[in-house]
């Protein structure tokens, strides 16, 4: 990993290749993420045409964004629950089922807030 006593740019231009390698090992090992980063590539730009202010702009955006970053972390709780023993575990278990529930509720808040913005500013083709 890192080295210890990093600073400065030296450390942000560690961390942004840790970013890197980690969003392009779940590319590789997650079919959820691959699925996640495609819809994100599409609803991304649909968010920036669609919104009519930059707050309704951000809002779509960042709701995207948010799955990813659910994704990610529910990812990395399965690689870390699965390092650690491949026997079924009630507490493994768990940890995995509540990693998918935020990613549920991710999708959920991306949908309600993609909603609010469309139905308070429709676009001009409905």
């Amino acid at each position: 990993m890192g080295k210890t006593g990093v600073t400065g740019i030296k450390r942000i231009i560690n961390a942004a290749g840790y970013s890197w390698k980690g969003i392009c090992s779940a590319y590789k090992h997650e079919a959820a993420f691959r699925q996640e980063l495609w819809m994100a590539a599409a609803l991304i730009p649909a968010g920036i045409f669609l919104g009519e202010s930059v707050l309704d702009k951000a809002v779509l955006v960042c709701s995207v964004l948010f799955v990813l970053v659910v994704e990610l972390l529910n990812s990395a709780i399965e690689s870390v629950v699965d390092r650690i023993s491949d026997e079924h575990h009630e507490l493994a278990g768990r940890a995995k089922d509540m990693g998918s529930a935020a990613v549920l509720f991710a999708l959920i808040i991306t949908a309600i807030a993609w909603a609010a913005v469309l139905f308070e500013h429709p676009p001009a083709a409905f």
